[in-house]
């Protein structure tokens, strides 16, 4: 852990009372907003229609950046975003694109409200730029924000915010990753919030300051002016919404915006049960070397319609795999959004409002400067919004309006790989930098009522993009074996995860050896969980195909389609390592796919053959997890149904035993999950099998549900667990499985550490959540 340095506590940013923070704002900036009254006046149309149009900003503001970046980050993989603020910095409108900047782009604004109000000044005509991930606008030094104030008639009425991840901003790794940092003095430096535009002006010397660090500053350089022009555009586009409409109509709408936004999701809150609902989840090592896992846990607890989210007993900060306050407000917005709001427009200031973080400082997911942070949005962050999202799931299951938004965790996390070297295709050779961004195809969690979508995306980008592979081999001297679905990768369960995908590349076009920079998780311990029994989906992989015969298939004219048909020797890529690919090597990627809803063994085997047939499962997968033998003619009924109850059978044999319990009456039952019932009986009420009847728990035994339990290898999981543990962690990592005695069906299942809680257990996640419904 290092130790905080004085002094950096000034550049910690927090949400802020916008009324204390308006009164704290020096007289020479004066700032633009409207009474309760003109919010209240009005009418339905205009508002609707000033709404939309500012809406439009956003997206016209992400089509002005893809068109002016010359970063495939930005024009392929759509990995960036927007904001449109009030006066005080709360988001008014965010784009569609990366949803866990949401939470870091407001906290930015404050701080410079805050810190550069007095000097050198808020003007018309000025823009910031920023990388600090304690201040805020992005979750790592890689996310930079460019950020502008819009006057009206001398009076501060708005934000406009554009926001990417750069390839390159220094530091001793490739693409600013270093996987063996101790600080973040290894890695990009913080730049808090400085002044690039003046008087409309881009600033030539801090323009040069910025490129200078970079290993590519000419893409660097086109990113800065390409956001510069998004947040011009913006700028205008308001200005002729005001001049149409009106300033204080137009701020009217804003208002109402977020007070619209906060009104409907605590109305939807208040519909929901009142209780807590906990997940632990873990990020396979820290950094080089580091073979422990570390684990991030959070109680969330829902009050009337108020949420909080209870991060105490996660892990000291440690290694690079840490994030600061908005990394982790980030990973919040990055569940919510899409699960409570899916129907409520993106006003995240209204949002906000509706939930509080606890946690304590000095955390993985809450880390103090200057700890290093280069994995921050792809590693604690994301798997803060994984568990966050698994809470919601786990409350909004029981709601027969609402449970269609429940679904099982998706990829789970990001496989970097960063590659740079020399590309010789050209006269005078130039050297490159490439972030491999085909894990943006990472399969969907599993639904109550429908599969994952496969290879559909992530779930914090709605609109990202895998990269065109002619694309990659114009700009790269790199040729891509191939990149496809991969059978048995979404997470097994009566509605099946998405899968996800594979790529292999090799260098062509250079004779020298290519720098790799590996950082990911997800290989030993399951970072896309299922849901109500639900198997996780697959486990994540790298490996280095060394002296390959590569050349001589290509002159052959063989192209190998599978790491079998490669000679030569194979090298497992760590969680985090530096290291190279060579001419005549290979780099093979298998990311995640997404959890499973439900006991495989309950799937439609006529589901299971249609899988088989479009590949998204194998034979071995369908038979060996789900139970189904299919033949020419589709899915065998007797065969499988035979198959079944011998693995009922064998989940029998290998669980711990259990007593025996009374057959409840399910005709009163109400439902909490896929697999579990509440049962008034008296004035008591009690948990049974869904599907058997069997009592399994009430208030009263001691508050864990009566399940038989199976620990077994990662491996007894199925074949979806592609990477053996022991390769990564010396933490003993477990498949578990707990079951009804009664009829054995399957209620939750896992990889995870051997000392891993049983939240799933706990009868308080249940009975007091439908207490007061």
């Amino acid at each position: 852990m290092t130790s905080p340095i004085p002094g950096s506590e000034i550049f910690s940013s927090r949400p802020v009372d916008p009324d204390a923070l308006a009164r704290s704002l020096p007289p020479s900036l004066q700032i633009h907003t409207v009474t309760q009254q003109q919010i209240d006046d009005l009418d339905p149309l205009t508002y609707e229609v000033i709404r939309h149009r500012l809406w439009s900003v956003t997206d016209e503001m992400g089509e002005a950046l893809k068109r002016m970046s010359g970063s495939p980050i930005v024009t392929d993989a759509n990995d960036f975003d927007f904001a449109v603020s009030d006066e005080l910095g709360q988001e008014v409108q965010v784009g569609l694109y990366n949803t866990m900047l949401v939470g870091a782009v407001d906290l930015a604004i404050y701080w410079t409200l805050q810190h550069r109000a007095t000097n050198p000044g808020i003007e018309e005509g000025d823009m910031f730029l920023c990388n600090d991930p304690w201040v805020g606008g992005g979750l790592h030094q890689s996310d930079v924000i460019v950020y502008q104030p819009i006057f009206h008639e001398g009076k501060l009425f708005s934000w406009t915010s554009a926001i990417c991840h750069e390839p390159d901003l220094g530091g001793s790794g490739l693409g600013s990753f270093d996987p063996s940092a101790k600080d973040v003095f290894s890695e990009s430096l913080p730049t808090p919030p400085i002044k690039v535009v003046r008087n409309f002006e881009l600033q030539r010397d801090v323009a040069d300051v910025w490129v200078r660090r970079s290993r590519v500053p000419m893409l660097v350089g086109l990113d800065l002016r390409a956001k510069i022009g998004a947040n011009t555009v913006g700028r205008n586009r308001i200005h002729a919404v005001i001049e149409q409409y009106g300033a204080d109509t137009v701020k009217a709408v804003m208002k109402r915006m977020m007070t619209d936004a906060e009104g409907r999701l605590r109305a939807k809150l208040t519909s929901l049960p009142d209780g807590t609902w906990k997940a632990t989840g873990y990020q396979d090592q820290s950094s080089v070397g580091d073979r422990e896992v570390h684990k991030i846990t959070v109680a969330m607890s829902k009050t009337a319609d108020h949420l909080t989210f209870d991060f105490t007993g996660t892990d000291k900060q440690t290694g690079v795999i840490n994030c600061t306050y908005a990394g982790m407000r980030g990973g919040v917005m990055l569940a919510l959004l899409p699960i409570l709001a899916g129907d409520i427009p993106w006003s995240a200031g209204g949002l906000m409002r509706c939930f509080d973080l606890v946690s304590e400082e000095g955390t993985i997911n809450n880390a103090t400067f200057p700890a290093a942070v280069s994995r921050g949005p792809i590693g604690p962050a994301w798997l803060t919004g994984t568990l966050i999202a698994e809470c919601l799931s786990q409350m909004l299951d029981r709601s027969v309006d609402l449970g269609t938004s429940v679904q099982a965790a998706c990829c789970g996390t990001w496989d970097t790989a960063v590659i740079a070297g020399l590309d010789e295709r050209a006269e005078q050779p130039v050297p490159f930098l490439n972030i491999m961004m085909e894990p943006m195809a990472g399969g969907y969690g599993a639904r109550p009522t429908a599969d994952g979508m496969d290879t559909g995306g992530l779930f914090c980008i709605p609109m990202g993009r895998i990269p065109d592979t002619e694309m990659t081999e114009f700009l790269y001297p790199l040729l891509t074996l191939w990149r496809r679905e991969e059978p048995d990768s979404g997470g097994p369960g009566r509605q099946r995860g998405g899968v996800s995908a594979s790529l292999a590349v090799t260098p062509y076009g250079t004779s020298l050896p290519m720098g790799l920079v590996l950082a990911s998780a997800g290989k030993a311990v399951a970072q896309n969980n299922g849901l109500a029994g639900g198997y996780p989906g697959n486990t994540g992989l790298e490996i280095l195909a060394r002296g390959t015969d590569i050349n001589e298939q290509f002159a052959a004219g063989l192209i190998p389609g599978d790491l079998d048909e490669l000679g030569g020797g194979r090298e497992f890529g760590a969680c985090y390592a530096e290291s190279y690919v060579a001419p005549g090597e290979v780099l093979y990627m298998h990311w995640q796919g997404g959890g499973g809803y439900g006991d495989p063994l309950q799937r439609d085997p006529a589901a299971v053959a249609i899988d088989l047939r479009e590949g998204k499962v194998t034979v071995d997968g369908a038979a060996a997890v789900y139970g189904v033998v299919v033949d020419h003619n589709g899915a065998d009924d007797r065969a499988t149904a035979d198959l079944r109850t011998s693995m009922l059978t064998e989940r029998r044999e290998r669980s711990t035993r259990h007593s025996d319990a009374p057959t409840m009456d399910l005709s009163l039952g109400r439902r909490l999950d896929d697999n579990l019932v509440e049962v008034s009986v008296g004035d008591s009420r009690v948990i049974a099998c869904a599907h058997c009847g069997r009592l399994l728990g009430d208030d009263k035994n001691g508050g864990v549900l009566d399940l038989a339990r199976f620990e077994g290898p990662s491996t007894t999981a199925g074949p979806q667990v592609t990477s053996d543990p022991t390769e990564y962690v010396d933490t003993p990592i477990v498949f578990r499985q707990l079951c009804c005695p009664g009829c054995w069906t399957a209620i939750y299942s896992g990889i995870v550490p051997a000392d891993h809680p049983d939240h799933s257990l706990e009868i308080s996640r249940l009975l007091p959540a439908v207490a007061t419904r």
